[in-house]
């Protein structure tokens, strides 16, 4: 089996010994060991938070798809063969998860950016309380500007778009990674940043 090394700061490689236990706890939890696998999701639950947050830009739908998640790992355990990395494995179901949620987006009525309050309309991204950690007014206001306008380029990028551009440059991981938990090759992992990228570019021009 395919290992990973031991952990990173960003916690999503699960702790090893040298004799890399990980497989053994696989195996026990496809023999229908509870405790094995509460010790796997117990390694990778804050990876799959992290990555469900992330794309989804809602706690409500991360929670929502951090559940399914290992619903979907506990029933389909039996699947995994060994053949790429557990955590490959596991972060490909999270990501279909969050594709899956983004679809279901599409066909609702999105929340509205604004909301009706006894003093007027107010825009809802104004309503969150301001970081004072900065006393730079300026400042402040260009970085209000400049996460809108990433938040707003977000939602212009593809499905898989996204979801490459924000598993490589806010989760870290390397494009072969990518590629093997989006189910597709490291070149198409790739080609698909660069387009992610430019367009990214393109609309942070004047803040560049």
């Amino acid at each position: 089996m395919h290992t990973s090394g031991p952990i990173s700061s960003d916690g999503f490689i699960p702790t090893t010994s040298a004799a890399n236990p990980e497989a053994d706890l696989i195996r026990a939890a496809q023999a229908g060991d509870s405790d094995a696998f509460e010790a796997l999701v117990r390694s990778y639950d804050r990876g799959v938070l992290r990555i469900a947050m992330n794309l989804l830009r809602s706690q409500e739908d991360a929670a929502d798809v951090y559940q399914e998640t290992f619903v979907k790992v506990y029933k389909n355990l039996h699947t995994f063969r060994f053949d790429c990395s557990f955590q490959s494995w596991l972060f490909r179901i999270v990501t279909n998860c969050c594709l899956d949620m983004l679809r279901k987006r599409k066909v609702r009525r999105e929340e509205a950016s604004t909301v009706d309050t006894e003093d007027g309309l107010w825009n809802r991204a104004e309503m969150l309380p301001e970081d004072r950690s900065h006393g730079d007014p300026q400042r402040l206001l260009q970085n209000k500007r400049l996460q809108q306008r990433i938040r707003e380029t977000l939602t212009l990028l593809t499905d898989k778009e996204r979801m490459v551009f924000e598993l490589r440059h806010f989760q870290g991981m390397r494009l072969r990674v990518i590629g093997e938990v989006l189910g597709t090759t490291e070149e198409a992992a790739k080609t698909c940043l660069f387009r992610a990228t430019q367009k990214m570019r393109n609309a942070l021009g004047d803040f560049l």
